[in-house]
């Protein structure tokens, strides 16, 4: 398995933006190369306070992906939610649905089809996922969000001298602006899950998940509730846990299982001879 750093600048952030790239093209079977493909596509999503490193240091996505022939590539989101914010030019919307696709498609071999192209992550980046797996549905097949952060459900809970971050009117202000202007809008998961209500073709599939004992878990619930009602094709689960990495990481190897890949292989890999 090829693990990949990758800095390039993007037109959408206006800076030097990194990435870590999980790309399994140095499989091999005993005596030859394999063919040339194009590799299905997971973009997967850290959550607040964490960065592009945080899946591959903290799970075991390396040997899941590994596995299943998966392309898996991990960009950071600076605590911005994966939305777009125009006065500070930070199109955080815009680079993970159009740019970060874009052009990681012309970096490295990976399929240009919807229904191998999916989008996922946990809390923010949770959220990240479902904001912009709905709005982008052109681009994406599968969603998968984990211990979802659906922060713009809760607007009238914001205090204006919170100490917490996840509690502070002015911060949220300042990712989704005025917060009166963000029911039915495109940072409104339930107005996009409406938005796409009966439209089968253009829906996604969706998994998601939270644990029993995590604080987010009646905004999951009420989350899961409004797809189905929608009438997305939703998995949803629950599973003893927190809001933590031990449960985003038993959490990740089912995903591996729900997404349409190909069955586990063997071939050689490090810390695999295939035998």
């Amino acid at each position: 398995m090829a693990l990949i750093q990758v800095n390039f600048t993007s037109y959408t952030l206006l800076r030097t933006v990194p990435l870590n790239v999980i790309l399994p093209v140095d499989k091999f079977d005993w005596g030859k190369t394999r063919p040339e493909r194009s590799y299905p596509t997971l973009y997967l999503l850290h959550g607040i306070f964490g960065n592009y490193e945080d899946w591959v240091t903290r799970t075991r996505v390396i040997r899941w992906a590994q596995e299943r022939d998966l392309a898996v590539v991990m960009p950071s989101g600076d605590n911005r939610f994966y939305v777009d914010q125009p006065n500070t030019f930070d199109y955080y919307g815009k680079f993970i649905g159009e740019e970060l696709v874009e052009i990681t498609r012309r970096m490295f071999p990976l399929s240009r089809k919807r229904e191998d192209t999916f989008i996922g992550g946990l809390s923010m980046g949770g959220y990240g996922a479902l904001r912009n797996g709905m709005k982008y549905h052109d681009t994406f097949g599968r969603i998968v969000a984990l211990s979802t952060a659906n922060v713009t459900a809760m607007l009238d809970t914001y205090q204006d001298n919170a100490d917490n971050i996840m509690q502070s009117k002015a911060y949220m202000e300042g990712l989704f602006g005025p917060l009166d202007k963000v029911p039915g809008s495109d940072k409104d998961l339930y107005a996009l899950a409406d938005g796409l209500a009966g439209k089968t073709q253009d829906q996604p599939k969706v998994y998601m998940a939270c644990g029993t004992d995590d604080g987010l878990l009646p905004l999951n619930r009420s989350l899961a509730q409004r797809l189905k009602k929608d009438g997305f094709d939703l998995t949803y689960r629950e599973a003893p846990g927190a809001h933590e990495w031990d449960f985003w990481d038993s959490q990740i190897k089912q995903v591996m299982d729900w997404l349409p890949l190909d069955a586990a292989n063997d071939g050689v890999n490090s810390g695999n001879v295939g035998i």
